[in-house]
């Protein structure tokens, strides 16, 4: 069996502890590989190199930085379809969706390389009788970033890139349950010239986490996975004078207007909803049905889930790939099996759990009848089920989502303009779709989301992470 090891220092480094976790393809319950788990030592031993690479990395121009990065994405473009089949291998996602997520990534690194505009700083003449003021911006030094295994080349692409061209040494914690994609992405930042120490992987679980979390020489730290880890990293973090951003869960309510145009509305609400496995923060879990169309939405949802396929990522044409873990099959069917004893369980995607026990599978779940005071509405699954909760209008729909822990993303269909802006205006999310199925920003806007989605000021990607990864320094000049 394949044990995998951190990179440190430019080379692989076999982890001190002997305990490991396996790695598996999800399309066939198939182990193939072991992520070592890192302890306090492993962490320690990548920030010491870390520190050391940061003291001259910092100082080089951050034109020189950017011509490594823009190295590396020719690299990341020449081998963009292996990645996507690594990706697909290791979590269970179509290759389709693996190269989109590759492509989303490169978007990042290509924005990456406007750093040098980017960071400028800002100056004012005579803000005083013979007296100037100038900001500029300077990297922070140690970093860290936790990654989550749903996207394990596109988040980490979206970090590395700005955390490394703002001049600072970035420590990555890769998924342990998809953590091949991202080892091989920090070995080919260093194939393109990045010198040893900058970008540092290790691999691990909980302690690794806590190590990053306490570490004195570690000054910000960058996270996305659950609600529940995202807390206690954002908690943990602060408690140890960190700065944090930690990027959480999602219960992204999608709601259809009467006047909604259904053929285009129905096709993008399945493919978000069970696209992925529904395995993303943005995936749409909720719908919200309004008026007279609610049962032309649920019957047109149906026939659609009904007609999606179910299978392995490489396989053509594939809808619906497998969960990551049985144990996350398992707990996605027990939310199915709880609110069908409320709910009408429209489509039920359980039989896949037989008729493809070679994988973690689960077809896609439609519920209709769902209310707020049931488990399946209010939290995170993250698995192919979709909920439909009915609404008499849009005030009434928007109340609704609103009242949702998470504000991640939501989305309206409508072809009225005046419903669009009241909808704009009034939800609470942080990512809005206009009969857009999955309002996931570009590059140069940044990602993220309110309430128990996302802790922190600063979100992902862009100029938002540029300040993340520097801090400012104000000086004033007076010469006599």
């Amino acid at each position: 069996m394949r044990r995998l090891n951190n990179y440190v220092n430019g080379t692989w480094v076999e982890v001190e502890s002997e305990h490991a976790v396996p790695v598996y393809n999800p399309a066939t319950g198939e182990v193939i590989a072991e992520t070592p788990l890192s302890t306090h030592a492993d962490v320690a031993r990548a920030v010491e190199g870390a520190k050391r690479a940061f003291a001259s990395w910092s100082r080089v121009p951050v034109v020189k930085r950017a011509r490594v990065v823009f190295d590396f994405l020719a690299k990341l473009k020449a081998e963009r379809d292996a990645i996507a089949k690594m990706i697909t291998t290791e979590h269970g996602k179509s290759y389709l969706d693996a190269q989109a997520e590759v492509d989303r990534g490169i978007e990042g690194i290509e924005h990456a390389l406007s750093a040098p505009t980017l960071m400028m700083g800002e100056s004012l003449a005579e803000v005083s009788e013979g007296l100037e003021q100038t900001y500029y911006r300077y990297p922070l030094g140690v970093v860290a970033s936790i990654t989550p295994f749903n996207f394990p080349a596109m988040i980490p692409l979206w970090v590395m890139g700005w955390a490394v061209v703002t001049g600072n040494a970035l420590i990555l914690k890769p998924s342990e349950q998809t953590p091949m994609t991202t080892l091989r992405l920090v070995e080919m930042f260093h194939e393109a010239g990045l010198p040893p120490g900058v970008l540092q992987a290790v691999n691990g679980g909980k302690e690794a986490v806590d190590a990053i979390l306490s570490h004195p020489e570690i000054v910000a730290v960058n996270f996305t996975g659950s609600t529940r880890t995202a807390a206690y990293v954002y908690e943990t973090a602060a408690r140890h004078h960190k700065r944090v951003q930690a990027f959480a869960g999602a219960k992204n309510h999608a709601i259809v207007l009467e006047d909604a145009v259904l053929e285009p509305t129905i096709d993008g609400i399945l493919r978000a909803a069970f696209h992925n496995g529904g395995q993303r923060c943005m995936a749409t879990s909720v719908v919200v049905a309004v008026g007279s169309v609610a049962d032309e939405v649920v019957e047109r949802l149906a026939e659609g889930a009904r007609r999606m396929k179910i299978g392995h990522g490489f396989e053509e044409g594939v809808d619906v790939t497998p969960l990551i873990r049985k144990e996350h099959r398992d707990r996605v069917r027990a939310y199915v099996d709880e609110a069908a004893m409320s709910a009408r369980l429209v489509v039920d995607g359980r039989p896949a759990i037989d008729e493809h026990p070679e994988g973690f599978y689960l077809g896609p779940c439609l519920l209709d009848g769902v209310t707020p005071e049931m488990r399946v509405w209010q939290e995170e699954l993250f698995g192919p089920v979709l909920s439909v909760v009915r609404a008499r209008d849009l005030d009434e729909a928007i109340a609704i989502a609103n009242r949702s822990r998470y504000a991640n993303g939501a989305i309206l269909y409508t072809q009225s303009g005046k419903a669009a802006q009241v909808f704009r205006d009034r939800i609470d999310a942080g990512m809005v779709g206009i009969n857009v199925n999955v309002p996931l920003p570009v590059a140069f806007f940044p990602f993220g989301g309110h309430k128990d989605s996302f802790y922190g000021v600063t979100g992902e990607n862009g100029k938002e992470l540029v300040q993340f990864f520097t801090r400012r320094k104000v000086v004033s000049t007076r010469w006599f």
